[in-house]
């Protein structure tokens, strides 16, 4: 025979083999014998017989509860049906385990005293304990349920938002690369409009940058060693420019150096430290970078601060710091944090704290 020749169950008969699992016909042999150790002391019949007759009775109770549960009824609701079920089967179900002692159904010894106080006894426990019991199988069923589709939502909606996150992150950086390269670019045209000498040497040195640069661009996330060597051409393409005027430090030690971190983001806070500290100043200035772990909260610290004309109490902060402000949340959380803070004597200080991915090795 061809294996798929042997047909599947259809659904419905599927729903009732797993809804008549293994645990509940477990609790029903366990409750038929709790049922018939009570009634034994009032029966004559011996103990056998009439844990088989619970038994029975129990099994029958199942297979309705089931039944009414896989196959609906026209204008009831489910768990009514169910109920109504096992109310509706419990005498039925009494009276047919008590057939084979009677010997038929038109037998005189149907209407024996003793048959009938026994089938009354044992309907009436049918009768408190099935449709009892049904309710427990239908709450703890509803919890179940309930708790089932608590969950999926949960993950629904963490994956909806990990894609608004992704499509924003997307956004941001789509927003963070034009406004770097046209900044670059102004400060190259600057150098050729006024008749630099040093334009050739600014212009070699940016595409050099930028052939190391470009790969960073369409990334989501690199490694802190990774943006402070990026930095660090940056700058050094800048000092080209004002030699004079710009000096600077780069110290990320080591235990931190292998932490990712969100690609171009503190080379944004980099430029927007030249653009707007170190160029309008005359004398020029000096940009500090450093990043740490904090000893007291066990944080990551970075700090870039610039000794330029510092910040007007007027100004708010532009796009490309929003902008990295947004992506450090993103990447690391809600808890982490881009603050900006007056430098004395004069200057900027923008301080990054963030807690390490959860995973990553920084010793």
């Amino acid at each position: 025979m061809n294996v798929h020749d042997v047909q599947a169950p259809p659904p419905k008969a599927r729903g009732v083999l797993r809804a008549f699992s293994a645990r509940r016909i477990v609790i029903a042999l366990l409750l038929s014998v709790v049922v018939a150790v009570a009634l034994n002391p009032v029966y004559v019949t011996p103990f056998p017989v009439l844990l088989g007759r619970t038994l029975a009775i129990a099994l029958l109770l199942l297979l309705a509860f089931t039944l009414a549960g896989a196959w609906r009824v026209p204008l009831l609701p489910r768990w009514l049906a169910q109920v109504l079920a096992v109310v509706l089967v419990a005498p039925v179900a009494a009276f047919l385990v008590y057939l084979p002692a009677i010997g038929g159904f038109f037998q005189g010894e149907m209407w024996h005293e003793g048959y009938v106080l026994g089938y009354t006894f044992i309907t009436a426990a049918a009768l408190v304990i099935g449709p009892l019991l049904a309710l427990v199988a239908l709450y703890r069923e509803r919890d179940a349920q309930a708790r089932a589709d608590a969950i999926g939502f949960e993950l629904e909606r963490s994956r909806l938002e990990k894609q608004a996150l992704d499509a924003r992150l997307k956004v941001l950086h789509a927003q963070v690369e034009p406004h770097f390269l046209f900044n670059t670019l102004a400060n190259v045209q600057e150098l050729v409009e006024s008749g630099s000498p040093r334009a050739a040497l600014v212009l070699r040195n940016l595409i050099a940058y930028l052939r190391a640069a470009m790969p960073q661009l369409h990334e989501g996330g690199t490694t802190l060693a990774a943006e402070a060597a990026l930095v660090r051409s940056y700058l050094e393409l800048m000092q080209v420019r004002m030699p004079d005027r710009l000096a600077f430090t780069i110290d990320i030690d080591v235990e931190v150096a292998v932490v990712p971190f969100p690609a171009m983001a503190l080379l944004t806070l980099i430029e927007n430290a030249i653009r707007h500290g170190i160029d309008p100043c005359e004398a020029g200035g000096r940009i500090e970078v450093r990043a740490w772990r904090d000893a007291g909260d066990g944080r990551i610290r970075i700090v870039v601060a610039d000794s330029g004309v510092g910040m007007d109490e007027n100004a708010r902060p532009g796009t490309g710091l929003r902008n990295v402000a947004d992506r450090l949340r993103g990447f690391f959380g809600a808890a982490a944090e881009l603050q900006l803070h007056e430098a004395k004597p004069h200057g900027l200080r923008a301080e990054i704290a963030f807690e390490a991915p959860a995973g990553e090795s920084t010793a």
